[in-house]
């Protein structure tokens, strides 16, 4: 009866050592595919290669934290997520950064994102996003972020209106319109009355437009 139950135990023991060695050691349940979901601009590729996954790496010890810092080393990524499928393949959602305007640097266009953080560096900006004129950008500047929270929040339908923005305070943004006239927003309050209050406005022939205060507009 000792025999059996020790033998027995020999048997579990082995089962278990070898799933164990399976499962954290050997090749088998290792990675064999990286899947990259969620990107449109920044190529596979480069997203699996700054993850840096070797080959047949157990899939069970990758350290997904360690992946995940790796490839937010891609500047035009804002979040990534790395995640196991079982049996072979390691998946990385990301989520891009997507540029809402232009600031004018050494000169070269550098493409930044509502939180002020730089995705590329260009010779020429995009002709649909508007240019920043700041005093000190920078993504830790409140002026830089108040000007940015409003441009990102513009409907399309006067987004593409608006050539240039400047902003002299978190309080005095002013945009610079295509067609030569200005338009002084104000703050980043009531966002939605400006842009509808602005567009309603924008067939009244006048240089400038003053809604920073929707309720009581002024047309120069």
């Amino acid at each position: 009866m000792r025999a059996r139950t020790a033998f027995i135990g020999l048997l579990t023991a082995g089962v278990v050592g070898t799933a164990v060695w399976l499962v954290f050691y050997s090749p088998v349940l290792g990675v064999r595919n990286v899947e990259i979901v969620g990107n449109l601009t920044v190529p596979a590729d480069r997203i699996e290669q700054q993850a840096a996954i070797t080959a047949l790496h157990p899939l069970a010890t990758v350290d997904l934290a360690s992946v995940e810092s790796r490839v937010l080393g891609i500047r035009q990524l804002a979040t990534v997520k790395a995640a196991r499928v079982w049996p072979s393949t390691l998946e990385i959602t990301v989520a891009e950064r997507e540029p809402v305007a232009v600031l004018p640097v050494g000169g070269k266009a550098a493409l930044v994102d509502k939180q002020g953080v730089v995705t590329e560096i260009r010779a020429i900006g995009p002709p649909d996003l508007p240019v920043l004129h700041m005093d000190r950008p920078s993504p830790t500047d409140p002026v830089t972020l108040a000007a940015l929270k409003v441009v990102s929040t513009l409907p399309d339908t006067l987004s593409g209106k608006v050539k240039t923005v400047r902003a002299s305070s978190a309080e005095g943004i002013t945009f610079g319109l295509n067609d030569g006239r200005t338009v002084v927003w104000g703050g980043t309050d009531r966002g939605e009355d400006k842009a509808a209050v602005l567009l309603s406005l924008l067939s009244r022939k006048a240089d400038l437009y003053d809604v920073s205060s929707p309720d009581v507009v002024t047309l120069k």
